[in-house]
């Protein structure tokens, strides 16, 4: 077990963030300075393991200079993880702030197809004007394929209304 002086800065911001613990996180970015993109000993920033349900924690993280879009080992970005979790203001805040919602994770996966595979219909319908409909993942499947294979006729809609919308 670690001390307290051995714990990292960045397990100690990732603490917490994944705690939503938004007194901490602040007295850590502007009193110790930690930087919002240090890596706890996992190799994970605050913003990839924060409390996606806490919105303030995702703005204060992006307003100290977090980067969006930085992806894990597996190649999933803090939007993957919002669309799988359904936390669609969390969602928003990570687009505002230059999240790019057409990046694959390493399944080739983009984050509209992770919210069809959860299911998340608010997440599906916000993402998918902004989404390359078009794009494949591993499986060759697009969003509207993955819809389908599924048997989520109401996302098929949705994704279907974007497909044949003039550009």
């Amino acid at each position: 077990m670690l001390l307290g002086d051995e714990i990292s800065a960045g397990d100690r911001l990732s603490g917490a963030a994944a705690r939503g613990d938004l007194a901490e996180l602040r007295r850590l970015l502007h009193q110790e300075l930690v930087h919002p993109d240090s890596h706890n000993r996992f190799g994970k920033t605050a913003l990839q393991v924060m409390m996606f349900g806490n919105v303030f924690v995702a703005e204060e993280l992006l307003k100290q200079g977090a980067s969006p879009n930085i992806q894990d080992e597996a190649g999933r970005a803090p939007a993957h993880d919002a669309a799988r979790t359904g936390f669609l203001d969390t969602l928003r805040v990570l687009v505002e702030h230059g999240a790019d919602v057409n990046v694959p994770d390493g399944a080739g996966a983009l984050p509209v197809h992770v919210a069809v595979r959860e299911g998340h219909v608010e997440v599906v319908q916000y993402l998918a004007p902004e989404s390359n409909l078009q794009h494949r993942d591993a499986e060759g499947r697009t969003p509207l394929e993955l819809a389908r294979h599924l048997g989520l006729s109401h996302l098929e809609a949705i994704l279907g209304q974007h497909l044949s919308a003039p550009v």
